[in-house]
């Protein structure tokens, strides 16, 4: 999010620096993993949906401003039983916006992808325009295209302290140097808990495996298999994963894990806690595709107590932009995400709607109950 908004802030034409604590192309965030799916019959909530439009149109901006290939439209398929969260909300969704999508029962689920382990009470909706973005690639591509209109970006050294008046910000960095500024953005991913914690919005930080398998078979290959989402009874959490690109299988459970702090989190992957249960939810889905571990890496979900983001004006520095909490499912919205942080940066406001987004809806004795909530 911070490289999307320093890239969106210096397309205006303003002085932009980014500073991030780690290096350049780092793995220790929410940004890494060779794909993150997107889609917009978003089964969350149908006021996302306008959102995703316009992520989608940004992303194709970047693809032709920074001459990358960035989103790979393969379609997605949510199966669940009839009124699983999954399954309504993407027809709720899909229905309130006039998004195009196809409805399954469980024998045109088999008829489509006959390798597939259908359970008679399941149905399917599938969106063509769903698939997925490749973040590394998405990251680099906002820095380049913040370089190349001015911006200093500025690595490997944090931010240890800022604070705010009608007159700018003024910012001290691990080295000890120092910035002032007009307007600050804070997109700080897992390490936001403190500040949205101060301003009533608690942060659960989440640990999340995500994994390659090596298939047996062609079936799940790109070009013949889409992205899926399975919310299926009897599961830990719904499953999520990828095609076959050239390295192997992708798949994780979305929202299971550990709760812990970004800089105490457990980068280990263990063959029993973490593989063994998700290549048991794979093999019930897609015989054949958890053939060998090629790779698996941690990440973390910055989860608010309702799973929905946290984007608004400072309560106390209106010059100052937060984008946070955006709960394991954010990434595909990073390229509007970008546009909102300058908006709201340069402009005070932002003619997309994010009233649902606003800290506001933390104030004491407001914040809505989470069905989805953290798991130990």
């Amino acid at each position: 999010m911070g490289a999307a908004a320093v890239a969106a802030c210096a397309a205006r034409g303003v002085r932009a620096i980014g500073i991030d604590r780690n290096a350049r192309g780092h793995a220790l965030g929410a940004s890494n993993g060779k794909s993150r799916i997107v889609r917009q019959a978003y089964y969350e909530h149908p006021a996302y949906v306008p959102l995703l439009v316009r992520a989608y149109e940004r992303w194709r901006e970047l693809e032709r401003t920074a001459g990358t290939e960035l989103l790979e439209l393969c379609g997605l398929l949510m199966a669940g039983r009839p009124g699983s969260p999954v399954i309504d909300g993407a027809l709720r969704s899909a229905r309130a916006h006039g998004l195009a999508v196809e409805e399954y029962d469980a024998g045109d689920i088999r008829e489509r992808y006959p390798g597939l382990c259908v359970r008679d009470d399941e149905t399917g909706v599938f969106e063509p325009a769903g698939g997925y973005v490749r973040p590394e690639a998405a990251v680099d591509a906002f820095l380049r295209c913040a370089e190349r209109d001015g911006a200093t970006l500025r690595f490997a050294c944090g931010v240890r302290s800022w604070s705010a008046d009608a007159d700018g910000v003024a910012i001290t960095l691990d080295d000890g140097s120092t910035i002032a500024a007009a307007r600050l953005v804070l997109g700080l991913g897992p390490w936001f808990a403190e500040t949205l914690g101060s301003l009533g919005a608690p942060l659960a930080v989440q640990r999340n495996v995500q994994v390659w398998f090596a298939p047996s078979t062609r079936a799940y290959d790109l070009g013949r298999f889409p992205v899926f989402l399975l919310d299926r009874d009897g599961l830990p959490a719904p499953v999520y994963g990828f095609p076959d690109a050239g390295d192997g299988v992708k798949a994780a459970f979305h929202g299971l894990g550990a709760i812990t702090t970004p800089d105490a989190v457990d980068r280990r992957v263990d063959p029993t806690r973490d593989i063994a249960p998700l290549a048991a939810a794979l093999d019930g889905w897609m015989p054949g595709a958890c053939g060998p571990v090629s790779e698996a890496k941690v990440c973390m979900y910055a989860r608010t107590p309702d799973d929905d983001f946290a984007i608004d004006l400072h309560p106390e520095h209106a010059n100052v932009v937060l984008c946070g909490g955006f709960s394991g499912h954010g990434f595909k919205f990073a390229s509007v995400v970008g546009e909102i942080a300058a908006d709201l940066a340069l402009d005070g406001g932002t003619a997309l709607d994010i009233g649902f987004l606003s800290l506001r809806r933390f104030s004491r004795g407001s914040a809505p109950a989470n069905p989805r909530s953290p798991q130990a």
